[in-house]
């Protein structure tokens, strides 16, 4: 598979923040762990990933604008192009050893995403997509799953740890009332590798609410490559800052849609 000059920036830079991330992971005892808020760890494995990212995308295209996880929103001068960045997707995944989470990387271009790379250090698989140009994981083409009934369809969604706002209520009762319709509900503790597995056919639906820009860039654009339809919970167009997710192919996603809005 022939890639642009950006997307090989992109793959590469993964990759090497990822080096630190495995170098990491299984030692959690010896991360030195701060808490963002309730539940919500960050450690020192996360902000050694984004250093390493944001120094290899600013060398590479110094004009560039950032939104990433820690440091939050970096203006460039170049007034078009912005780099959306979670450096480790399922920080607490990792840090109880649990060999599913993600260094992921968006391009934006005039409000439009461009380019997206989703890397798992630990299974050493790399999704990649451009716009115009398809889906792919290791250089073999992703395609959406073909199901066409609800019954027939492997979900997956977020639930968040605490529990205590509405929104939280609210995604408990959705599943109460899918789980009779679905095979089967899954709840992974990565949003990004959801996002990148209803790419690949691994899940047929994914919702979820309650995320932010670097949760959602590169996998929206990695669905829709793969053929799929990604919205926002509400069946708008989605956009990094949404803060939600409808997606599948085209007829279960109408399908799941509909469901939703009786709960």
């Amino acid at each position: 598979m022939a890639q642009s000059a950006l997307l090989t920036i992109m793959t590469g830079t993964a990759r090497k923040a990822a080096r630190s991330l495995k170098r990491d992971f299984g030692e959690v005892e010896n991360l030195q762990v701060s808490r963002k808020g309730p539940a919500d760890f960050v450690s020192a494995a996360d902000q050694r990933a984004e250093e390493v990212i944001f120094e290899e995308l600013y060398r590479s295209r110094p004009s560039y604008s950032f939104l990433m996880e820690e440091r939050g929103a970096i203006e460039g001068t170049d007034g078009q192009h912005r780099w959306i960045v979670d450096p480790l997707d399922g920080t607490t995944n990792f840090l109880h050893s649990i060999p599913a989470f993600a260094v992921s990387i968006g391009l934006e271009r005039n409000g439009v995403m461009v380019a997206g790379v989703i890397y798992n250090p630990i299974t050493e698989e790399l999704f990649t997509a451009e716009r115009g140009s398809g889906a792919y994981v290791n250089n073999r083409r992703l395609r959406v799953a073909g199901r066409n009934h609800l019954a027939d369809c492997v979900a997956v969604t977020g639930i968040k740890h605490t529990g205590r706002t509405a929104e939280d209520t609210k995604t408990i009762a959705e599943v109460a009332k899918l789980n009779p319709t679905v095979s089967g509900i899954r709840r992974t503790g990565s949003a990004a590798l959801d996002m990148a597995w209803v790419a690949a056919g691994r899940f047929d639906l994914m919702w979820e609410t309650g995320l932010q820009p670097w949760d959602i860039a590169a996998g929206m654009l990695m669905i829709r490559e793969a053929g799929g339809t990604v919205t926002d919970i509400n069946g708008k167009e989605i956009k990094p800052e949404s803060g939600s997710v409808l997606a599948g192919n085209e007829k279960v996603h109408g399908k799941l849609l509909k469901a939703l809005k009786t709960v």
